[in-house]
């Protein structure tokens, strides 16, 4: 694990296969054990392409955001704007560089990115309880539940969680 100062930046095209090679580490890490093994393939080689990851470099009203150190890319996030409401998308952390911050870091230049938005919300899978952990300990709650997070169709169950945003 590196001890360099770890800052957040705008992802670029340049970062992406970084960015996968992280999503998948935290994935395996995390939904091996939920979703199994074929299916967090499925998952990563779909959504967390190069592909997927740079066509979110161009939605309307994101922000896609690193947390590297110049040498490891410890975490990444991304979200969209929509009316007054945040969508997260995606937040996730390196599973070695988890317990320094960097998520709370992430999140609060999430936050500030999107100064006209009331609310911010997000879907976790149920059985994820460090990510729904560090949620409601940063203000979420939650408001709902869904059969098919991230996509139409995922048939990945979800809770549903919210807060305002106040500046």
């Amino acid at each position: 694990m590196s001890n360099l100062p770890v800052f957040v930046r705008t992802a670029t095209k340049r970062d992406l296969p970084a960015i996968r090679a992280l999503l998948v580490e935290a994935w395996h890490t995390t939904y091996d054990a939920i979703l199994g093994l074929e299916a967090v393939n499925e998952i990563t080689e779909n959504w967390h392409s190069i592909e997927a990851l740079e066509r979110r470099l161009s939605v309307p009203a994101s922000e896609f955001i690193v947390a590297d150190d110049g040498e490891i890319f410890h975490g990444m996030a991304f979200a969209n704007q929509a009316e007054k409401t945040v969508h997260l998308h995606q937040l996730y952390i390196l599973p070695t560089s988890k317990g320094r911050g960097i998520g709370t870091e992430l999140m609060q230049e999430i936050f500030f990115c999107f100064d006209s938005a009331e609310t911010i919300s997000l879907e976790v899978h149920p059985e994820n309880t460090g990510a729904i952990g560090f949620y409601k300990a940063g203000g979420f709650a939650q408001i709902g539940t869904t059969e098919n997070c991230g996509r139409d169709n995922s048939t990945i169950p979800a809770l549903i969680l919210t807060r305002k945003l106040d500046f």
